[in-house]
Order: structure tokens, then sequence, then C-alpha cells
């Protein structure tokens, strides 16, 4: 039996005011959600170990059966995998968005408001001009999103997620060595001192060199939002893991569809295929259609497929409810609906499995680690009494709650 994952980022929420008291997922108009939940089981999921922030890297990681007590690196070098930059073995990578701040020293946007990869490429080029060198280099990634190298840094700092403190005061958040750390010695590398030192010194020298990039000098002249800091975070060294089909036979190939680039990093070194997509942007307008195509396409020639729709976390970012709701509702028409009906047709069985990897609230902006509800579905499983998806409903679910591996592991036991 085949199986495809069809994650919807951030998609979990808590009850809004504005939609009377439900939250986004129970106020979205979900038909096919509902069926298939109807249809199969549903259960809550743990996909945050004790000790870990609630990002994205790290749920999604749990979620495809890795222990991250083993293979956690940060970010960063799952996005090097993703853009194809091979790290060397003294490399630090950092994730590093351009952000948004205003004059007040608050944090408006953790996107550089809303950055296209086309206006950030001239903004990489001009910090590796002004600020980069031998041991500091940026690599261009997708809009806001990029990466930063660090030869001989240090893992041992503690960098903040700007998503996590929208209307914060960023000089507060600069980097820390970790506590007790700072001055660890790791063989040919700085301290975490050192390198904290360095990135805060990174940090503060993009606020002139940004400032003079014709795109925010031309998005000041008509009051529009900046891209005017760099901001590294989630850094770590080139990883160590087994690849899906060494950790399960049941997957002898597999895909992952997803225009996020951690999505993609996580992908390559679990020795699953990067599907293109043209049009596929990681916010609401992303192809829906493009990457459904591209997700049945693969599952006709592959065992495993993970789609992954980055457009609902972006929108609880925001703190645009109307907008989360509406992404909610295009991936149940436009994607969970047509790969539903299509591979009902199939000869050979396929699982369907659905859920978020987080809470992001859209009242609070930031990632939470709740338990997530989720849905496996495939011809022939026991239904349990669950009738409709939500993040309440699945509480009676027939798996209860899984933790971390535990998912995959149920995904492969049913294969």
């Amino acid at each position: 039996m085949k199986t495809i994952i069809i994650l919807g980022d951030g998609m979990a929420d808590n009850p809004v005011e504005k939609l009377g008291g439900k939250t986004p997922l129970q106020y979205a108009k979900t038909p096919y959600m509902d069926l298939l939940a109807k249809q199969g089981r549903t259960g809550r999921l743990v996909t945050v170990p004790e000790g870990y922030m609630p990002g994205s890297e790290v749920a999604n990681t749990a979620i495809l059966g890795y222990d991250l007590d083993k293979v956690y690196e940060g970010r960063g070098p799952l996005e090097a995998a993703s853009i194809g930059y091979e790290m060397a073995a003294d490399d630090l990578a950092l994730r590093c968005n351009i952000i948004c701040v205003r004059e007040d020293g608050t944090i408006k946007t953790h996107n550089g408001g809303n950055l296209t990869t086309e206006d950030a490429g001239p903004l990489i080029d001009l910090l590796n001009e002004q600020l980069g060198s031998d041991r500091v280099k940026w690599v261009k990634g997708i809009q806001y999103r990029h990466l930063l190298i660090i030869k001989g840094g240090s893992k041992h700092v503690v960098c903040t997620p700007p998503h996590d403190h929208p209307d914060e005061q960023w000089r507060p958040l600069l980097v820390k060595p970790e506590e007790g750390m700072a001055d660890f010695k790791e063989d040919g590398r700085m301290t975490p001192q050192e390198t904290a030192d360095l990135l805060n010194d990174l940090i503060l020298r993009s606020v002139d060199v940004l400032a003079k990039a014709p795109l925010n000098i031309e998005r000041k002249k008509h009051g529009a939002d900046l891209a005017n800091i760099i901001w590294p975070w989630s850094g770590g060294y080139r990883p160590a893991m087994q690849t899906l089909m060494e950790q399960y036979p049941q997957v002898k190939s597999g895909a992952v569809v997803s225009a996020v680039d951690l999505i993609r990093g996580i992908g390559h070194y679990a020795g699953l295929d990067i599907v293109e997509v043209e049009g596929a942007t990681g916010l609401w307008d992303t192809n829906y259609e493009g990457k459904t195509r591209a997700a049945l396409n693969n599952l006709r020639e592959k065992d495993f497929v993970f789609l992954h729709v980055e457009a609902s976390d972006e929108a609880g970012h925001d703190g645009d409810v109307d907008l989360k709701v509406k992404t909610i509702e295009n991936l149940d028409s436009r994607m969970i609906g047509p790969i539903y009906e299509e591979v009902k047709t199939w000869d050979e069985p396929v699982q369907i499995a659905i859920l978020p990897d987080h809470y992001t609230p859209v009242e609070m902006r930031i990632h939470v680690g709740e338990p997530v509800p989720f849905i496996i579905y495939y011809p022939g499983i026991e239904a349990d009494d669950v009738q409709s998806y939500d993040e309440y409903t699945c509480v009676g679910g027939g798996y209860g709650i899984l933790k971390l591996q535990e998912f995959m592991q149920c995904l492969m036991h049913n294969s």
C-alpha cells in the first residue's frame, strides 16, 4: 500500500472570537477532511519533544519518524541541503531571515514585508559584498528565507526565531551563548561567545547596509514595509540522518513536494526526491493544483509522498484569521479532494494521512507545541466514531494520543 502525508503547516489553532468561538479549522468548509475523518481513524499527535522549541523543522522531522535527540541540527543545515549547498565539516549553517523592524525598534514582520525571491537576490548580493569574508557568506534561498554560513562557528548559541516575537523590541533578542557554554572549545571552532559576538556584529551592521539598498529606498518613499535587518537563527552542523528507506523497508522510493527550503532539506536527508513545482510560493497564492498534480504523479511511481503546504502557517503568523480560513478551505478543495477522488480509482490502495505540524494561533502569531489532530484513512480501515475533523473532535479519536515517531511507525505498520 502506498502512503501520502498531506501536511497543512500551522493549520491547528485556538478558538477565535471573530469566528464565534470556533477555531479556523472548525469554521472552514472542509467536506473532504470531514469525509476522511468519518471514514478513517483520528487522534492527536505530540510532534515536539520535551525541551525543543515548536518549530517546523522539529515537528516535521519527528512526523517523518526521526529521533530528534539523534539527528537534530537546526534549520540551517536542512535549508543548506535544499538549496544545494554542500556543507563542509567546519561550517555552521544558520537560517537567515530578512525581516522588517519599525523605527521604534519593534519587529513588524518576520518576512521583510512578504519579500519576493526576485527582490531578495540583490539584498543578498549586497550583504556578501559589504559584510562577507573568508569566514562569513550568505547563500540565496527563496523569499525572505536565506542561509548564513559561518566557517568555524559554534552551534552552542541561543538565536531567537523572529516569528515568535512580533511587536517586541529586537535588541534584547540578540544572540547569546548557551548558558554555561560561553568559553566552550571545539576543535577548529570559535567559542560560543565569539560566535555570538560575530553574529550580533553582522546583525547590527546589516541595518546600515540594507538601508542603502535601492529596494528599501523605493519602499520607504511609498510607506511600504522595509526588508531592513538580517536575523540569523536555528544554526547547526551537517546532520547524520538515515534515509527513510534505511529506516523503513516498506518505503522503496519517495518524494517531497514543498515550496519551503527546510522541508525540502529534511526530504533530502531522508532520501526523498525533491519535486519542483512552478508557482509554488509557500504563501496563500501557491500553486495548489500544480502541487497536487506533482504529488499524484510521484505517487503513481513511488511508495511514499510527503506533500507540505505552508500557507496556513504564514496566515497565522500574520494574524489574518480570514486568510487562514481560506487557506484551510483551499487545502481541502484544491488538494485533498482531488487526491482522494483520484487515488480511490487506483488498483493499489493508498493510505492518506492529514495533519498540521504544530499550532500557529492567529491571535498569538507564534508556534505552539500542543498535540495536533490527525486523520489516517485507507480502504478497509476500521473507522472510529469521529464524524468531522478539528482540534476537538480528534480528542475522541481511535488512536488516542501518539507521540513523535509513533505516527510514522503506525503508517508503516499499516503498509
